[in-house]
């Protein structure tokens, strides 16, 4: 069974900067994927960026150049450095993590993902 467990959310300004991270408790097969995912009220959940454990990343396009994913295997954490937000980054961050075999254009799609964090809540003041 696999764990997973955000923090870093907060409140910020337009143009400002978090840091989220997800702590991995549990055992996680070595081929995995581990991402992040958002959902503001009244939308789908949606994927924000991706990391594997070859090191291979993907980005949504509207996070690109702003956010970064990254992952510190000896604390077994999984990390997004969130710059120059907007106010339409407001939303509940999710961690997830799964190791199946997948399609490379399914990597940011939710139901690809088995294992899920509780969310942390991000919110971006104009």
């Amino acid at each position: 069974q696999v764990q997973l467990v955000e923090s870093g959310g907060g409140s910020v300004q337009a143009g400002g900067s978090l840091r989220l991270s997800c702590g991995v408790f549990g055992y996680l097969d070595s081929r995995y994927r581990m991402a992040w995912f958002r959902q503001a009220p009244g939308k789908e959940r949606e994927g924000v960026a991706v990391t594997d454990s070859e090191g291979r990343t993907t980005y949504a396009p509207s996070v690109k150049g702003r956010f970064t994913i990254s992952q510190d295997n000896a604390k077994n954490t999984l990390y997004l450095q969130m710059n120059s937000l907007k106010p339409e980054d407001t939303a509940m961050y999710y961690c997830a993590a799964d190791y199946r075999d997948i399609p490379e254009g399914a990597r940011l799609v939710a139901m690809q993902y088995r294992y899920w964090g509780q969310g942390t809540q991000v919110t971006v003041s104009s």
